[in-house]
């Protein structure tokens, strides 16, 4: 059954069609990958489905219903969460603030709750750092809480976001080429966590240029190129395919390759 729905999704800028009558779903449990050359047209199928981006026209649609329209945070507290190509934390806050961020939208206590710090914030809080500093231990960084988003490696801060994202408590994941970066182990620590999450029962949606990463974790993958969907299926077919073979390489790559596996 699909948790994501995205039906014939334009997106127009001026006079720039970015993102081109894209249509494919995302399955329950289901780790999509969608690839294409820069500037195909991937992060903006993002920020349309994240709310970042109003839709020019076309539908997308979670659990059959259309979110088109809603704001960020309303899709959010419906249970989609997104990490970012440019990592976006907070860098003045601790990585367990960082993360505790992420919980914001599903906490009980009102404004003076917390301005008089009663029994329901006090203990909403602690719940939260315990969810919060748990994330962080899930993700190999526990020992990073205390310290400033800023201060940590580069890699250590891709897993950092994407704790953030996991304490809104999400059915269906974006990430954003979680791989940018990331030497080879980091690589292949993301691969194991990234399958774990799935595991656990999360649906993952992502963005890579890294194809082993790409054709060693995915389900399915989508293609865009020049903001068009070219083809979508199982990584192999998709790997052996003459028109995403020539999108990447150039042209007469196809032909040269033959298509062959």
């Amino acid at each position: 059954m699909a948790l994501l729905e995205v039906t014939n999704l334009n997106k127009r800028f001026g006079g720039l069609l970015a993102v081109s009558d894209v249509t494919f779903t995302v399955g329950e449990r289901e780790i999509l990958s969608m690839i294409g050359p820069n500037g195909a047209g991937k992060t903006t199928a993002f920020n349309c489905v994240t709310g970042l981006f109003p839709v020019t026209s076309g539908d997308i649609r979670l659990d059959g219903a259309s979110i088109v329209g809603l704001a960020p945070h309303r899709i959010t507290t419906l249970g989609i969460a997104r990490t970012f190509q440019n990592i976006r934390l907070f860098s003045f806050m601790t990585a367990l603030d960082n993360v505790m961020v992420g919980a914001h939208w599903w906490m009980k206590e009102r404004v003076w709750d917390g301005a008089l710090m009663t029994p329901r914030a006090r203990s909403e809080e602690r719940s939260v750092q315990e969810l919060a500093f748990d994330l962080l231990d899930q993700l190999g960084i526990a020992r990073y809480a205390s310290s400033y988003a800023r201060e940590l490696p580069y890699g250590l801060q891709r897993r950092l976001e994407i704790a953030r994202a996991l304490a809104t408590q999400p059915r269906l994941l974006l990430l954003d080429e979680p791989a940018a970066g990331l030497n080879p182990q980091e690589k292949k620590e993301l691969m194991g966590l990234i399958a774990r999450l799935r595991d656990e029962g999360l649906t993952i949606f992502l963005i890579e240029h890294d194809m082993k990463v790409v054709m060693e974790i995915s389900d399915r993958i989508v293609v865009l190129d020049h903001g068009e969907k070219i083809t979508e299926g199982v990584p192999r077919d998709v790997r052996n395919n003459p028109q995403v073979i020539e999108a990447y390489l150039g042209q007469g790559a196809a032909a040269a390759m033959g298509g062959g596996a």
